[in-house]
């Protein structure tokens, strides 16, 4: 899953209206408003903005409903899950440039009144039954049931209206030329049959291995690439949360006493799995659609598996996973599809579903009905979260009274000493390098950077526990020796050499290739060969990724040409076009207004990543870093659990 999650992370930022739509009404449903920090303050400032600020508890209500809503749509969510996506550093981001769109959104006195909070109110998908709004009771107690207050409800939705407002004001000027239209199109619809054949340096093997006169006048003829950065090196205390967690003792009425006050967190909402299998109408005969969607049900009603029959007749996004919309994508179909989810039970299957557009089936695979994790399931879980809080700030007291004697005798040494402590060497180590087990974020070694020679650093916290360092050393970049970086130089080297006779061999086997031969070839010099049956400008291949060179030669050389070989990241290829489709002009006109719309919505998320990344270095933002790695920890605790039982 994560390796899906990373191939698909440029449709998971943050862009120009994502900010409206998921900013407020999914993340309330899915946890409820506010949430608790303990004894931690809520209006504590964690990011200052100009003169907006963000709150401790902005922060941790938003980190927390942005990965429920990653469990709601992938079910596996765990604390490695949540930091290898860097999730609390996006969730961040997203309310630094939110705070700078609505300061610059009160510069310009932009308002939303009640009549517009009172549309949006009845608009929202959830409170929708039959098309008509559910009334005023219905929708209070839906906030009631998921512990959020109107007025605080009301308010999220009022900042929304604001942001849009402010959104179509910054891009309004904007506008998509008809060359800008044509060329997206054609980038989108020209495709190419293309077939390579690959060699990858890593498989490619040396008759022998450079010897040291080789290496050492490779060395020689790039010495400036090979330097030494700057290193610094530190005396530091430092104390694991995991450690400290063996001197805390917790009682049954302190995991009482934080699921008694934390019930929201223990309160888990009705949850439906669906599946859909849809026929569009699109060009075909309306009739032979209604006749082939009675068909498909037909076959259902005799016990036929859903899956397979939507792989086979649907014609949607989800067809190839069997029409399965998960728990959360099927929130985005239309509203008679929605109905009907809502009326079926677990196991029920729709009838069909005729809509302008085509007819749908649905089925809803799963369906539970809200329910509030009990004490005794949730204790365990509890107890992790309590001992990792208490833990945490006694490491955090314990560094306080350190530092505090570390300055009055302005030596960490001696704090240390009068602690029964004993300071640790760093080592020399590179502007946020991670040090050890300590600190793999490289925390500490960034602390280090920003201090004077024997200067004390404020209290370091990192994910593994809190630290305090003092700077002892500092050693200037330097060019580099040779034995210093003889491994790496052996290394380039063998890479250079690997490239040329993988080259030569590219070039040996073009010589006698033919239109037949490929498969003959490729097996006889142990090559790869990759079929692309539809290569899309500036897509990703496999293997040789994204390569300007395959992309070119793609739509420029003549088909069933075999080309010279070419270079990628990992090796050399070679390339033959077999098949060619260019974008058609009256096919174009079809759809030139759904195009010229994707078009402007690319300009305008462009312009606004620009004018935020403008705004971000004029306004100078200051974050709390300890206070904001103290909070992330908090809730990755949770998750961590989650791994365990």
């Amino acid at each position: 899953m994560l390796k899906s999650m990373r191939e698909n992370v440029k449709s998971l930022k943050w862009v120009l209206w994502v900010v409206i739509a998921t900013f407020i009404v999914a993340i309330f449903f899915i946890w409820g408003g506010g949430g608790e920090l303990g004894s931690r303050s809520r209006a504590k400032t964690l990011v200052q903005v100009g003169k907006e600020r963000i709150s401790a508890e902005d922060y941790w209500s938003a980190l927390r409903n942005r990965i429920e809503a990653y469990k709601a749509q992938y079910s596996e969510i765990n604390r490695q899950f949540i930091e290898q996506l860097n999730i609390p550093q996006q969730v961040l981001e997203q309310l630094v440039e939110q705070s700078l769109l609505m300061e610059e959104a009160r510069s310009l006195r932009l308002r939303a009144g009640d009549d517009e909070v009172r549309e949006r109110v009845m608009a929202i998908p959830g409170l929708q039954q039959d098309g008509k709004f559910v009334g005023y009771e219905t929708y209070k107690r839906a906030l009631q049931y998921n512990h959020i207050r109107i007025g605080e409800f009301e308010n999220s939705l009022r900042k929304e209206i604001i942001l849009g407002k402010m959104l179509k004001l910054l891009t309004a000027g904007l506008a998509a030329s008809p060359e800008e239209v044509w060329d997206s199109y054609k980038k989108n619809t020209d495709s190419a049959k293309i077939e390579l054949m690959i060699l990858e340096t890593s498989k490619v093997t040396l008759d022998k291995i450079p010897e040291t006169a080789e290496v050492q006048a490779y060395f020689e003829s790039h010495k400036d690439q090979y330097r030494i950065p700057e290193k610094r090196e530190g005396s530091a205390v430092f104390l694991k949360t995991e450690d400290l967690k063996k001197e805390i003792e917790l009682s049954d009425k302190e995991i009482e006493a934080y699921y008694r006050d934390n019930q929201a967190q223990f309160t888990n909402p009705e949850t439906t799995k669906a599946s859909r299998i849809w026929l569009p109408f699109a060009d075909r005969d309306k009739a032979l659609v209604e006749a082939e969607a009675a068909s498909v049900l037909e076959r259902l009603g005799k016990g036929e598996d859903f899956a397979s029959l939507a792989k086979t007749f649907s014609k949607d996004a989800k067809a190839a996973e069997g029409g399965d919309y998960g728990f959360f994508d099927w929130r985005s179909l239309p509203q008679p599809e929605l109905d009907e989810i809502n009326k079926l039970t677990a196991g029920q299957i729709s009838g069909l579903i005729t809509e302008t557009d085509g007819i749908a089936v649905v089925r809803v695979t799963e369906k539970a009905a809200a329910s509030t994790t009990p004490l005794d399931q949730a204790s365990l879980q509890i107890r992790t979260i309590l001992l990792d809080q208490k833990a945490r700030e006694l490491a955090g007291q314990r560094i306080a009274k350190i530092e505090k004697d570390a300055r009055s005798a302005k030596s960490l040494e001696t704090a240390l000493t009068r602690a029964g402590l004993k300071a640790e060497s760093t080592g020399l180590l590179k502007n946020g390098e991670a040090w050890g087990e300590n600190d793999p974020s490289g925390s500490v070694s960034t602390a280090l950077f920003g201090l004077e020679e024997k200067e004390i650093s404020a209290p370091l916290y990192t994910y593994v526990g809190v630290g305090l360092a003092e700077l002892r050393k500092v050693e200037a970049p330097r060019p580099a020796e040779f034995e210093e970086v003889r491994t790496e130089v052996e290394a380039a080297l063998a890479e250079q050499r690997k490239k040329e006779k993988a080259l030569g061999l590219l070039n040996e086997v073009k010589a006698r290739l033919t239109d037949k031969n490929w498969e003959d070839q490729a097996a006889k010099n142990k090559l790869e060969v990759k079929m692309v049956e539809s290569h899309k400008r500036e897509q990703y291949i496999a293997v040789v990724g994204e390569s300007k060179d395959a992309d070119n030669l793609a739509f420029t050389l003549p088909l069933k040409q075999v080309s010279e070989p070419f270079a990628f990241d990992t090796g050399y290829a070679l390339l033959r076009v077999l098949e060619r489709t260019e974008a058609d002009r009256e096919e174009f006109e079809k759809v030139k207004e759904t195009e010229t719309t994707q078009v402007l919505e690319q300009k305008k998320n462009k312009f606004l990543q620009a004018y935020l990344a403008g705004r971000k270095e004029e306004k100078g933002i200051k974050i709390d870093y300890d206070q904001f790695l103290q909070l992330t920890q908090d809730i990755l605790s949770r998750y961590e659990t989650v791994e365990k039982q």
